[in-house]
């Protein structure tokens, strides 16, 4: 990667990116930071403690996404070790894969308050710190499971189907004031999101990739690109956008 000033696009911008132990969020946090960004991590595996322990253009949080003083707690880091917030990915998230029937309410409120939950208070917090600057970006990291459906997924899907809606009206009481606020509609992605419930996730997912049109599952890396444009000056007249990066699979019709 390019270590001059055009191949470092965010240098001196801090990020907030929840979820970074793994997956698309530290692929992520990766990215920015070879761009030049300080980044607060969060994340609810305490091992985000240590995965950054050498950087000091990083500052970990410990805690819930869902919970209100973890999104306090996030903004606060950010300005306290760093002087602002300019961008924050809400990018942690929750499925389990049963039917209705089946669901506990626990379950559904465990992957609701995750999903949606979390987003809403991240990205109230962070508003609060970006207004006075006028400027800044929110990235929301939605599904194609944000506008399609299918058995077994109904906490999911609706908490997906309300981080896209929580994107257009966040981003409309934001855009006077500077503030850019997209989501990005990802495919399946080879992470450990489904680890908390089948031994076999991350090869499920990469199957699971193949009834898209590409024919593959995505790298983390490839869903951290289209953040970065997302919060980037290249996207500047990019407001309240879903944008697909999924393969193909939401345009699909199955031919069989």
């Amino acid at each position: 990667m390019s270590t001059d000033s055009a191949g470092l696009p965010f240098l001196g911008k801090v990020v907030i990116v929840t979820g970074a132990a793994s997956g698309i969020g530290l692929a992520t946090t990766e990215l920015f930071l070879a761009q030049g960004a300080m980044v607060v991590v969060e994340d609810i595996n305490p091992e985000i403690e240590t995965q950054f322990a050498d950087r000091s253009n990083v500052a970990t949080l410990v805690g819930d996404v869902s919970k209100e003083e973890t999104a306090v707690q996030a903004v606060r880091l950010a300005e306290e070790r760093f002087g602002r917030v300019d961008i924050l990915v809400n990018n942690a998230g929750r499925i389990v894969y049963k039917p209705a029937v089946e669901m506990s309410l626990e379950d559904w409120n465990s992957i609701m308050n995750v999903t949606s939950t979390g987003v809403f208070l991240h990205s109230r917090e962070a508003l609060k710190a970006m207004i006075p600057n006028k400027s800044g970006a929110i990235i929301n990291i939605g599904s194609y499971a944000c506008f399609q459906t299918f058995p077994g997924i109904s906490a999911y899907a609706a908490a997906k189907g309300a981080l896209a809606q929580l994107t257009r009206t966040f981003a409309l009481e934001a855009i006077d004031h500077g503030i850019r606020v997209n989501g990005v509609g990802s495919g399946d992605v080879v992470t450990n999101l489904l680890n908390t419930f089948r031994p076999d996730g991350r090869d499920f997912l990469a199957q699971h990739g193949r009834n898209a049109p590409i024919k593959r599952s995505a790298r983390p890396e490839e869903i951290a690109e289209v953040v970065a444009f997302l919060a980037s000056d290249k996207a500047s007249f990019v407001v309240g956008a879903m944008v697909m990066a999924d393969g193909g699979m939401s345009i699909a019709v199955p031919s069989e």
